[in-house]
C-alpha cells in the first residue's frame, strides 16, 4: 500500500468517527472517539449515569 493510499484510508476512517466528551465545568474528564453508532450509545449511557454533567458528541475534526 502506498503512503497516499494509507493517508486516504486514515482520513476516511477519522472522518467517519465521532468524539464524545464529558465535562465537569471547564474540565474535560472523559474523551472517547468511536464509530457514530457506538458514540451515540456511549453518549446515551453517559447522560443516564452523569445527568448533571455536560456531554458533547460531534464528528471528529469539527470545530465544536
Amino acid at each position: 500500500m502506498s503512503a497516499a493510499t494509507i493517508d486516504q484510508v486514515t482520513e476516511q476512517s477519522v472522518a467517519s468517527r465521532c468524539r464524545v466528551q464529558m465535562w465537569l465545568g471547564d474540565y474535560l474528564i472523559a474523551d472517547t472517539i468511536a464509530e457514530p453508532a457506538y458514540a451515540a450509545r456511549h453518549e446515551a449511557a453517559m447522560r443516564a449515569l452523569f445527568g448533571d454533567l455536560r456531554i458533547t458528541n460531534h464528528p471528529v475534526g469539527s470545530d465544536q
